[in-house]
């Protein structure tokens, strides 16, 4: 959203939720357990790594019996070497850069432990036996053996990962020459198990990415709705895939202003949510159900870290959330809409009457309209009941815009567990 911090896939026909399309080589069912949408990299930023291991954690929402990874190089200009990759469940009790021994198992990539990832393209690996139990972490080590840009990354982890000199892939501990908040060519983990089991898209901004939440604590909205999907009389196995992208937009990719400071960071707010959508929400493993919460960095950014020219009426938001329900439902996913929070006083210049009565409009089309499944109203569960128009105090990060942790948690409760049944 606005916060400005920062193989080959196997053809499948179209699906819909009741058909068991989402099936690997040996036709077991695979469920996505984690997912982060990836973005490019600002041509200012120099981030390269050659013979390193960049060694990053994720938390899985459901378990399984075995586990496949999806590396991506889909924004690279050229092909993406890579030496070894490995994947393995991290040490009890230790730091996140260190991994359980026993847990350790290669990745291969049609039967091979090294390869090359054409440019534009992902690559998914061969399924892995191991044990994923589900609300916890795991640890993902890739060697990159030649000069590598790292030009196709997730920019706001929220999760401390490592680089260490060499081909460490293997090793249970590692000395790290740096630390990153940032996850790298690694995009989508599922599993593979007995028990019927779906997942669940969670499409956003920088509010779904996590923005302002703590650092390894996992307290997006996303990790809190998976939690409750865990605990005692919710609905078990469901996956839960955070495809939010700090200042991304329903109908523009990034265009920052020539010569202003937006060109550092804009790259990273991501191709806009039509544009992504079948990459980042159709093709997911295992998606029935998709909530979709987009529209504030349209209201917002034009004029700010986007031109004026690309500013849109509450019109053109209402048709871009249409096609979103379209295209889900052409997949045969359930589309619930979530209304946008509230963002008087921001200290990000979004805010402006004209900018609130497009709000205003939007959030009375998705509850009014009909078009949605489901409403999820995240506006009134955050909103300050003595002023509407602002965030309630217990749920700011302190630039009225984003939520804290503790909003993180009220947006998660105000997802309906039925929906996801």
């Amino acid at each position: 959203m606005a916060v400005l911090t920062g193989a080959l896939l196997l053809a499948a026909a179209p699906a819909t939720s009741a058909e068991p399309a989402h099936r690997g080589p040996d036709s077991a069912p695979w469920t996505g357990t984690w997912a982060s949408a990836p973005t490019e990299t600002p041509a200012s930023v120099t981030a390269e790594f050659e013979d390193e291991t960049i060694r990053q954690t994720v938390r899985t929402s459901i378990g399984g019996d075995r586990v496949r990874i999806r590396l991506s190089n889909e924004f690279g200009s050229g092909p993406l070497a890579i030496g070894e990759a490995r994947v393995a469940r991290p040490a009890h009790g230790g730091p996140s850069s260190r991994i359980d021994p026993r847990t350790d198992r290669p990745l291969t990539f049609g039967g091979r432990t090294s390869v090359t990832v054409p440019a534009g393209a992902p690559m998914l690996s061969d399924p892995v036996s191991l044990k994923v139990p589900a609300g916890t972490d795991l640890v993902v080590s890739i060697h990159l053996p030649r000069s590598t840009r790292g030009s196709t990354l997730h920019s706001m982890a929220l999760q401390r990962n490592y680089v260490a000199a060499g081909n460490v892939t293997g090793r249970a501990a590692i000395e790290p020459t740096a630390t990153i908040d940032r996850w790298y060519f690694l995009t989508g983990v599922s599993v593979s198990t007995a028990r019927p089991s779906s997942a669940v898209v969670t499409l956003g901004d920088s509010i779904t990415d996590g923005a302002d939440t703590d650092v390894d604590a996992n307290h997006r909205w996303p990790d809190f709705l998976s939690g409750r999907l865990r605990a005692p009389g919710g609905p078990g196995a469901v996956g839960v895939l955070n495809q939010g992208i700090s200042g991304n937009r329903l109908l523009h990719d990034p265009n920052p202003p020539a010569g202003s400071d937006a060109e550092n960071f804009a790259a990273h707010f991501g191709q806009s949510a039509l544009r992504r959508f079948d990459r980042d929400v159709a093709s997911q493993p295992g998606a029935e159900h998709l909530i979709v919460l987009l529209g504030v960095n349209d209201i917002g950014q034009p004029g700010t870290v986007a031109p004026e020219s690309e500013r849109v009426t509450a019109a053109d938001l209402i048709d871009a959330h249409r096609q979103i329900i379209a295209r889900a439902h052409d997949r045969g996913l359930k589309a619930y809409g979530g209304t946008v929070l509230p963002f008087k006083g921001d200290t990000l210049g979004f805010y402006s009457p004209e900018n609130e009565a497009a709000r205003q409009a939007l959030n009375h089309w998705i509850r009014t309209g009909g078009e949605y499944d489901a409403v999820i109203d995240f506006d009134r569960a955050l909103r300050d009941p003595s002023d509407p128009q602002r965030l309630l105090a217990r749920y700011d990060s302190g630039d009225h815009l984003h939520p804290n942790d503790a909003g993180a948690e009220a947006l998660a409760q105000a997802v309906p567990l039925r929906l996801l049944r």
